[in-house]
């Protein structure tokens, strides 16, 4: 039988390697340019009820993330939001309820990259199977069109855990993508895939090789969002030049 420091080591390892590969998956999004430089998160679960979880530092360009720098929160801690290092607001709202409510979604990433996001922002934002890459996600991923601006309450989180359920691909309308996994390597290859998927409906095509009747139909998010999601945007640190 283990020892009680034999677990613990092993314990120590596994969140070891989980920082290693989390951090591998930010220069990964930089070197695809799916990322909005310190706007978006990815987070890994490290109890086994997704109560415990790594997520990356607030306002640290993806490109710098490293292992170390990982926080590890935990979803029982009311303190969370007053601690130095606190996290982003949305990013605990939404991975803290997620992980909490579906523990089988071992690994988070939520990103706004350009295709799947105008995909998103589309009347229809259906996926359809065009090609042989396409229908590998036709009726597999779940859409959310309740869009209510920035997510700063845990109720804003939980609904979206209810929208992707037992899914692993959720598109989030006016918003962007979150991925599920159950480790970063299978979710950073459907975030690569599933990204490529979306470009072909959201191209740009000259005027000449389309119709106005055939160009997409944008869906705007309503104007009572709009409004309190400008003026309550988080201001950003004044950056060296």
């Amino acid at each position: 039988m283990a020892t009680a420091a034999q677990r613990n080591g092993r314990d120590g390892e596994a969140e070891r390697e989980l920082r290693v590969d989390l951090a591998a998956a930010f220069r990964l999004a930089v070197e695809h340019d799916w990322h909005e430089s310190v706007g978006n998160h990815f987070s890994a679960a490290l109890s086994p009820d997704g109560k415990r979880f790594l997520i990356n530092p607030k306002w640290v360009h993806f490109s710098r993330i490293r292992a170390s720098d990982l926080l590890a929160l935990d979803g029982n801690d009311p303190e969370t939001m007053k601690r130095p290092d606190a996290p982003d607001p949305s990013s605990w709202c939404i991975h803290g309820a997620i992980h909490a409510a579906l523990p089988q979604a071992r690994v988070l990433l939520h990103l706004h990259p350009p295709y799947a996001t105008a995909l998103a922002s589309l009347a229809d934002p259906t996926l359809l199977p065009i090609d042989q890459n396409s229908a590998r996600y036709y009726n597999r991923v779940s859409v959310d069109l309740s869009y209510g601006g920035f997510a700063e309450a845990m109720a804003e989180g939980e609904r979206l855990a209810r929208a992707l359920g037992n899914g692993r691909r959720l598109l989030m309308g006016n918003h962007g993508v979150l991925i599920a996994a159950p480790t970063v390597a299978r979710r950073s290859r459907t975030s690569i895939t599933s990204s490529a998927r979306a470009a072909p409906w959201c191209s740009p095509t000259p005027p000449a090789s389309r119709s106005p009747s055939s160009r997409p139909r944008w869906r705007s998010a309503p104007r009572n969002i709009g409004r309190p999601t400008s003026r309550g945007a988080s201001p950003r640190p004044s950056w060296p030049r």
